[in-house]
């Protein structure tokens, strides 16, 4: 005999499934085309366009994403330990790091902001609607 599971936790685990399948087709998908982009990014793409096909986004799935995005968090733990690690490479590397994290982050928003830029006017060539 099990412990009696409640509703909520099956649709959660059921929410943990579908995204952790997603992450694996990705992963299988890379390994077999030998592609140079990590898995994970290849089952989020997915699971965009899947979602995207499908009009609309499932209640569990959605809490669930929530719920995960509130400890985002936590995932930058393992990042900072291996900074820390490697404290003597970073610190002998700093100005090609600190270069690097500047110009990607001023690219980031210059493409962020030309993107909205394109919205905002497909939107107002639209007739105006919002």
């Amino acid at each position: 005999m099990g412990f009696p599971i409640a509703a909520a936790e099956v649709t959660m685990l059921g929410a943990l499934t579908v995204l952790l399948l997603y992450q694996l087709i990705g992963e299988v998908i890379v390994q077999f085309a030998r592609l140079p982009v990590p898995g994970p990014v290849v089952g989020m793409l997915l699971l965009f366009l899947s979602l995207w096909a499908r009009r609309r986004i499932a209640e569990p799935l959605r809490d669930t994403a929530n719920g995960i995005l509130q400890h985002l968090s936590l995932l930058f733990v393992p990042a900072g330990v291996g900074v820390m690690v490697h404290f003597s490479r970073v610190s002998g590397e700093w100005l090609p790091i600190l270069a690097a994290v500047l110009l990607s982050t001023a690219l980031a928003i210059a493409v962020s902001a030309l993107v909205m830029q394109a919205l905002m006017r497909g939107r107002n060539g639209a007739g105006g609607r919002q």
